[in-house]
């Protein structure tokens, strides 16, 4: 039966997954107010989402 011969450090375990690298999210221009946004995500600015509102945008009260 194979069996390891000694404990294999935490630092070489993790080893393996050093050399990951997150990438940028993909922006992308919304239709509707043309303001940069995350791909298939409801634009911030706007509240729209494939062409419909979907987050309803509060009004900036004017003192």
């Amino acid at each position: 039966m194979a069996v390891p011969k000694g404990k294999q450090s935490k630092s070489r375990t993790n080893k393996r997954f050093a050399n990951y690298k997150a990438t940028a999210p993909a922006l992308v221009e919304c239709p509707h107010c043309h303001e940069l946004k995350v791909a298939h995500r409801v634009c911030k600015n706007c509240g729209y989402y494939d062409g419909q509102e979907v987050v309803a945008q509060k009004e900036e009260k004017k003192n």
